[in-house]
């Protein structure tokens, strides 16, 4: 791969969201190899912290049912909505994976939490790139629901859930980017 083939990569990388995914479903072969390329993340003294909990096929009815239920427990009457209830219970079906992005925490804590965070979100880019290079859209949300499904993921100790990553094909155009100028985001020291 060219310098120019990466920098096109990594600028055509969009969230592109579940309401716009098709039906066709995505080799396993392929959610493998994203998850692979995941595990080649930069790692703090190689802690390797992220952990993954795929939900294909009946496993994105049960991811459905605990988002919805868990919304209309945890909404205040007044502050419900039917749409967003509806939204969150078919964004797991309009999926061909859903993908938990969980984090398991050093247990000698030998660096701090944020780096762990960050090394996960690392694997994430990857996702995202693996699924860029292959047209399927994706898309990483943290509901507060997530946050708290320590035990709807069976989590371990020191184990948390840093959201959801939804995948599926799509027929989307290419679509533009949105970023200001580096040049409003960078300060050179000494040239």
């Amino acid at each position: 791969m060219t310098p120019t083939e990466v920098s096109e990569l990594l600028r055509s990388r969009r969230s592109i969201f579940p309401k716009t995914y098709n039906d066709r479903p995505i080799d396993k072969a392929i959610i493998e190899e994203v998850l692979e390329n995941a595990n080649w993340a930069p790692t703090h003294r190689f802690t390797e912290p992220w952990r993954f909990k795929v939900f294909m096929g009946d496993g994105r009815e049960s991811l459905s049912t605990y988002l919805s239920d868990w919304y209309k427990t945890n909404t205040l009457a007044d502050k419900f909505s039917e749409k967003k209830y509806e939204k969150t219970k078919s964004n797991p079906l309009r999926s061909a994976c859903v993908i938990a992005i969980c984090m398991q925490r050093d247990p000698a804590e030998s660096v701090p939490e944020w780096e762990e965070v960050a090394a996960v979100a690392c694997a994430v880019q990857n996702m995202y790139l693996t699924c860029t290079a292959y047209n399927i859209g994706c898309y990483w949300s943290s509901p507060r629901s997530m946050l708290e499904a320590k035990d709807f993921l069976q989590l371990g100790e020191g184990e948390s859930c840093l959201g959801l990553f939804y995948m599926g094909y799509h027929d989307l155009p290419n679509l533009p980017g949105k970023r200001g100028p580096i040049q409003e985001k960078t300060v050179w020291v000494g040239e």
